[in-house]
């Protein structure tokens, strides 16, 4: 006899019972995704003293994870869709947790940006496949509130990594970062067998290979050429990539238009719901990751915070991303998923903008009420913006809608991080370099001289180098009167260079909800609607 748990959801009568366990069980899933980008965040500084990496090491130890975990996301959702969704999420657990144990004796740069890749492949299959069991498990009428707490779970999570990282790291190594993924992961796969209910497509057919494959390769050659052009400049393979991401963009779109069951409908992109939600959950993305980047390392750097101090402020973040999501659930149908999607973008670029009030003088409650608001902004909107995404796709092609929402956070997050980061960089060496030419550190010669100079050089991508520098310098008694004029001309260099980058990010996410404004249908629209216009 069919037990309850081997049971698919499309033979229950009636909703199953314990689909808010199961929830709890995909969320932990969820978190342990997110955490896995995000922890790295305050491990980056132990990470590069012991393993003397440089920036283009540290950049790709980062960023290891997330190409192949934007790029397979799609490929993985389907995959999910067409032979099981539990399976899915089962198998994803296992690939992410052998790399985090490979990643927990890792000893050699090469290595941890190997175990990096391995956790991302097995992120791309987690993600997409716990928004579609979502979507099967739970009734309509109760969609929405599930999807806002999953989306509140991604807002933790985002907070919750530095946190447990930086307790973590201070009575372990780095290395330890990796190993506290493993439990998590065994007790959301054994949950995951008892509490989630096996689900697949009823009628897909075979599974479009060749669009897949031209999907991972057009995403991860666009991430790829994203964070190598924007960080290490555009000549040689950021360039070529570029381009192959580009072929392949239009190879994909034709492939899908033309195939009888393609991996993705591409058509819905050009629906009104559908694109403008997807628009927003990049641009809400693409401005929190970008904040958050240069928001922690303002913690660390300028205001020495050790890395547990830095994820307790980092927590207000968290917080009201929830509060946020469970406001969204109350008020969306209320008001329509245009306004309540709208005006959290809003609320998201108005907590940006305050940051170019920044100055070096700034302390911790500058950064706290943008924090706030950006915080609640994501909550307002992520959740019916998902919610749209989803509603749109049939139930046997949630694996896709899933893929495309995830696939939307992570370039999100990639472009916040490159393009932010690369303003954030370039105005910072700017001003770095003014500050010590106009002697803000002053009569430095020989060994000293060398010192600045260096510092000013790898100024140019993170504050850490000049900080890093200042402190040297003030164990040494021949230095130690320049330290602190080094760091407050740092201070005040990183200020201008957030000021510059919170511009870029406040406007980018304001126009983006002016132009998701009068994409999303009205209040009374129908759902299903043409071609986006504007």
């Amino acid at each position: 006899m069919t037990t309850l748990m081997s049971k698919p959801v499309s033979e229950m009568d009636q909703p199953y019972s314990r689909r808010w366990a199961a929830l709890g069980v995909l969320c932990l899933s969820l978190l342990i995704v997110v955490m896995a980008n995000t922890a790295l965040i305050v491990a980056a500084p132990d990470m590069t003293r012991d393993l003397g990496l440089t920036s283009t090491q540290l950049q790709w130890v980062i960023d290891g994870y997330t190409v192949p975990y934007a790029a397979l996301m799609l490929l993985f959702g389907v995959i999910g869709d067409k032979y099981s969704r539990r399976g899915a999420l089962l198998a994803g657990l296992a690939v992410f947790a052998g790399g985090a144990v490979f990643g927990s004796i890792a000893d050699t740069t090469n290595a941890v940006i190997a175990a990096r890749m391995i956790m991302g492949v097995g992120a791309a299959i987690i993600m997409p496949a716990t928004l579609s069991l979502l979507v099967a498990t739970f009734p309509k009428a109760e969609r929405s509130r599930a999807i806002a707490a999953w989306a509140a779970t991604s807002g933790l999570a985002i907070a919750l990594g530095p946190l447990l990282a930086g307790w973590i790291l201070d009575s372990h190594s780095w290395s330890i970062t990796f190993l506290i993924n493993v439990p998590i992961a065994a007790i959301a796969a054994v949950a995951a067998v008892i509490l989630v209910p096996p689900s697949k497509a009823e009628h897909l057919g075979r599974i479009d290979w060749i669009g897949g494959a031209l999907s991972v390769v057009t995403i991860g050659s666009l991430v790829y050429s994203i964070i190598n052009g924007f960080h290490f400049g555009w000549t040689g393979g950021p360039i070529g990539t570029a381009v192959l991401a580009a072929i392949g963009l239009v190879s994909f779109v034709v492939w899908e238009l033309r195939h009888p069951q393609p991996l993705l409908d591409v058509r819905k992109l050009g629906q009104r719901m559908v694109g403008g939600a997807t628009l927003a959950v990049l641009l809400l993305f693409l401005a929190a990751f970008g904040a958050i980047y240069f928001i922690s390392q303002q913690f660390q750097f300028i205001l020495g915070y050790g890395a547990l101090e830095t994820g307790v402020r980092l927590l207000p973040l968290a917080i009201a991303v929830s509060i946020g999501a469970v406001v969204s659930g109350r008020i969306t149908p209320l008001i329509g998923v245009r306004a309540s999607i709208v005006g959290g973008m809003v609320v998201a670029a108005v907590g940006v903008l305050i940051l170019t009030q920044v100055d070096g003088d700034s302390g911790y409650w500058m950064f706290a009420v943008p924090l706030i608001l950006l915080g609640l902004g994501i909550g307002l909107s992520e959740p019916p913006a998902t919610d749209a995404i989803m509603d749109n796709f049939s139930e046997d092609d949630l694996g896709a809608a899933g893929g495309l929402n995830d696939t939307a956070i992570e370039l999100g997050g990639s472009l916040g991080i490159a393009i932010l980061g690369s303003i954030l960089a370039a105005s910072y060496k700017d001003s770095i370099a003014g500050f010590i030419s106009g002697m803000q550190v002053p009569q430095l010669t020989g060994e000293l001289a060398q010192q600045a100079a260096y510092a000013m050089e790898v100024s140019g991508e993170s504050v850490g180098g000049a900080s890093l520098v200042a402190e040297e310098m003030a164990g040494n008694p021949l230095a130690a009167a320049q330290a602190a004029p080094l760091l407050d001309a740092a201070g005040s260099a990183y200020a201008d260079a957030i000021s510059a980058a919170s511009w870029a990010g406040g406007l980018a996410l304001f126009v983006g909800a002016v132009v998701v404004a009068f994409i999303l249908p009205g209040k009374k629209a129908p759902v299903q609607e043409g071609p986006v216009s504007v």
